[in-house]
C-alpha cells in the first residue's frame, strides 16, 4: 500500500481513538490526526501543514459552514422553531397519530435549518414525545421514531456533513455546490416520505386514537400568530429559483448578466445568509436589544463556532496533505486491484460508513471515511455525484445507530423509554431501509437531480 493510505488509516485511527476512546472533543481529534498525517511528509511537513492550512483558510466552504452555524443558533434564539411546530401541531394533531406525522415533518423542517441530528430530536420531541406517549404509542416506540427522525438534520441541506464532504479536494474537483445541494434536498425528500409511510404504517398496527382536540390550537390563531416564521425558507428557495430552471435561463440570456455570472452564484453561501437575514427580521422581538445582551448574546455562540470551525479547518487542510501524499493515486490502484462488482462496492462503503456512524457523528464519521468511501465508490464507476449523496444518506444513518447515538438516549428521555429496547426496532425500521435509499441512488435507480 502506499503512503497516502498509511497516512489515511492514521488519520482515522486517531480520530476514533481521541473521541471515542478518550471521549475528547471532535476538534481536538482533528488537529491530532492533522499534524499525525502532515508528519508522514517527512522532511517536507512543515511546507504540507502550512499548504494545508492555507487551503483551508482561503476555502470559500469553510465561510459557508460558518454563517451556517451561526445561522442556526440565531433561529434556535428567535423562537421561530416553536412557531412552526404550532402551525404543523394545527394542521396535523387531529388525525390518529398526528404527533408522530408532527415530528416527522417538523424533523424535516428543522433538519434544513439545524443540521444537527441531535438537536433535531430535542427540539421536536420536547413537544411530539410527551404528546405521542399520551395519543397511545407505546414509550420505546416513540423513542423510536423520535430518534429516527432526528437523521433528518444530517439528511437535508445544508449541514456541516455537507460542508466536510464539499471540502475534500477530489469531490470538489468533480462535484458543484449547487449540484450536491439539491441532490441531497432530493434525497431527504425520499427519506421523509419513507418515512412518512412508516408512520402509517406504525399508527395502523399501534392502533393509535387522534387525541382530544382541546389540546391543539385551531389553525387560523396559530397560523396568525406564527405565519412569519414561515418566511424563512424563502431563504432556500430564492437563490435555488435564481440559479435553477427557467428563470436562470433567462437571467443567463441577458447580455448585462451573462452565464457566467450566474454561475458565480454559490447556493451554499447564499443560503444561510438569506435564511439568517430573514430570521433577524422574523424573530426580532426575541433577540437582544441593548449592546450588553448582544455580547451575552453572542458569547453563547462562541462554543458553536470553536467546535464546528476547528474541525472543518482540520478537515480541509488535512485532507489537502492527503492529496499532496497520493492518496487519490493510491486509493484508485487498491480498488482497482479488488476488482469487485459496483453493487458490491457500494454495499461495502454503506457498511463502513453505517457501521463508522454508531459512535461517530456524522461529521465526525465523513472527516474520518468520507474520503476513502468517494474513492471506492469512484473507482466502482459510480457518478460522483450519486456517490456523494449516497455517502451523506449513508451517514444520516448517525441518529438511528445504536448504541451510542445522541438521539437515542435523547428520545429515550424525553419519553422515559429504556434505550436499550429501541436498538432493533432502529435498526429494522430506519438503519436499513435509509442503507437501501442510499444503496438505490449510487446505482443510479433513484434519480437525485433535476
Amino acid at each position: 500500500m502506499g503512503l497516502g493510505i498509511w497516512a489515511l488509516f492514521t488519520f482515522i485511527g486517531i480520530i476514533i481513538f481521541w473521541n471515542v476512546v478518550m471521549k475528547r472533543n471532535i476538534g481536538e481529534a482533528m488537529l491530532l490526526a492533522f499534524i499525525a498525517t502532515s508528519l508522514f511528509g517527512g522532511r517536507d511537513a512543515l511546507s504540507l501543514m502550512w499548504d494545508g492550512l492555507v487551503f483551508a483558510g482561503t476555502y470559500e466552504i469553510l465561510y459557508a459552514a460558518i454563517t451556517f452555524v451561526f445561522m442556526a443558533y440565531v433561529i434556535d434564539k428567535s423562537a421561530i422553531i416553536e412557531s412552526l411546530l404550532k402551525i404543523l401541531n394545527s394542521l396535523l394533531g387531529r388525525f390518529p397519530g398526528g404527533a408522530a406525522y408532527v415530528d416527522t415533518l417538523a424533523s424535516a423542517f428543522i433538519g434544513t435549518l439545524s443540521g444537527s441530528n441531535s438537536g433535531n430530536t430535542a427540539t421536536t420531541g420536547s413537544i411530539t414525545g410527551p404528546w405521542m406517549v399520551k395519543s397511545g404509542f407505546r414509550k420505546e416506540m416513540s423513542a423510536t421514531i423520535l430518534a429516527g427522525n432526528g437523521g433528518a438534520g444530517a439528511a437535508l441541506p445544508p449541514s456541516s456533513s455537507m460542508f466536510i464532504m464539499l471540502g475534500f479536494a477530489p469531490v470538489a474537483a468533480v462535484v458543484t455546490e449547487g449540484d450536491l445541494y439539491i441532490g441531497l434536498m432530493i434525497s431527504g425528500i425520499y427519506q421523509i416520505v419513507y418515512r412518512l409511510f412508516l408512520v402509517t404504517f406504525l399508527v395502523k398496527r399501534e392502533k393509535i386514537q387522534a387525541v382530544s382536540p382541546e389540546f391543539i390550537e385551531p389553525l387560523g390563531k396559530s397560523f396568525r400568530s406564527g405565519w412569519k416564521s414561515t418566511l424563512i425558507f424563502l431563504g432556500a428557495l430564492i437563490p435555488i429559483i435564481v440559479t435553477i430552471g427557467p428563470l436562470a435561463e433567462g437571467l443567463a440570456a441577458i447580455p448585462s448578466i451573462g452565464g457566467e455570472a450566474m454561475d458565480s452564484i454559490s447556493l451554499i453561501t447564499w443560503i444561510p445568509i438569506l435564511i439568517l437575514l430573514i430570521s433577524v427580521v422574523v424573530g426580532w422581538g426575541h433577540l437582544p436589544k441593548t449592546k450588553a445582551s448582544w455580547s451575552t448574546f453572542l458569547d453563547g455562540a462562541i462554543p458553536r463556532f470553536s467546535t464546528i470551525g476547528a474541525l472543518l479547518v482540520f478537515a480541509f487542510a488535512a485532507s489537502k496533505v492527503l492529496s499532496e501524499l497520493g492518496l487519490s493515486q493510491d486509493l484508485q490502484a487498491l480498488m482497482d486491484s479488488l476488482a469487485i462488482s459496483q453493487w458490491l462496492m457500494v454495499l461495502l462503503v454503506a457498511f463502513l460508513v453505517a457501521l463508522v456512524a454508531g459512535p461517530l457523528s456524522s461529521t465526525a464519521t465523513l472527516t474520518a471515511v468520507g474520503l476513502v468511501a468517494f474513492a471506492g465508490l469512484a473507482s466502482a464507476g459510480v457518478d460522483p455525484l450519486l456517490a456523494v449523496v449516497a455517502i451523506l444518506v449513508f451517514a444520516s444513518t448517525e441518529g438511528a445507530s445504536p448504541p451510542a447515538s445522541g438521539s437515542i438516549f435523547i428520545a429515550s428521555t424525553l419519553t422515559g423509554a429504556q434505550p436499550e429496547k429501541t436498538f432493533v426496532p432502529l435498526v429494522v425500521y430506519y438503519v436499513i431501509p435509509i442503507i437501501l435509499i442510499g444503496f438505490l441512488i449510487a446505482m443510479g435507480v433513484l434519480p437525485v437531480s433535476l
